[in-house]
């Protein structure tokens, strides 16, 4: 069944060309290379003679564009349109802390929606995240600053201890 294996063939030595076959061949492929292409010089002919052979008799502008010819001089009569000047995109400097603290502290809506809450009426939950989001930036514009928030009993503790030492002093 199993079939006898032929010996491997021995590769056959490659054959080597000489010098003159070589340049033969070169000069064989320069020759079919030579007359490729268009003729030198062909963009920069008329092209009227071109549309002569080709059967048409009328003589197209080569140059793309418009025709209509565009006034130089501007008259009241002829201007059908307003000319409307282009608003340039407002370019947002950005604010420093300081300015965005105080436009923020001076913010109406955010005013008006805190009298509302502080009468005990209710708000809807845009107005509301409005408000979380301006108190939170509130917030974080402080701790950038350094201005901490003093609450009453701080304030009423600062209170007390200035009436000690104002005691003391007058008790000297």
């Amino acid at each position: 069944m199993n079939a006898p294996k032929k010996p491997a063939a021995k590769p056959k030595k490659k054959y080597r060309k000489t010098k003159e076959e070589l340049n033969a061949e070169g000069r064989e492929r320069k020759r079919e290379k030579k007359h490729r292409g268009n003729k030198s010089g062909s963009r920069n002919q008329d092209s009227s003679s071109n549309n002569q052979k080709s059967g048409q008799n009328s003589l197209v502008d080569p140059r793309l564009g418009s025709k209509k010819p565009i006034p130089l001089i501007i008259d009241e009569k002829q201007v059908s349109k307003p000319v409307i000047e282009k608003k340039q995109p407002v370019v947002k400097e950005k604010l420093t802390p300081e300015k965005e603290l105080e436009l923020l502290e001076s913010d109406d809506r955010l005013d008006s929606l805190l009298a509302r809450l502080e009468d005990g009426e209710t708000v809807n939950a845009e107005e509301q995240k409005y408000i979380n989001t301006c108190l939170d930036r509130i917030d974080e514009l402080m701790n950038i600053l350094g201005i901490e928030y003093a609450e009453e009993e701080e304030e009423e503790e600062d209170e007390d201890k200035l009436d000690d030492i104002m005691r003391i002093l007058k008790s000297k």
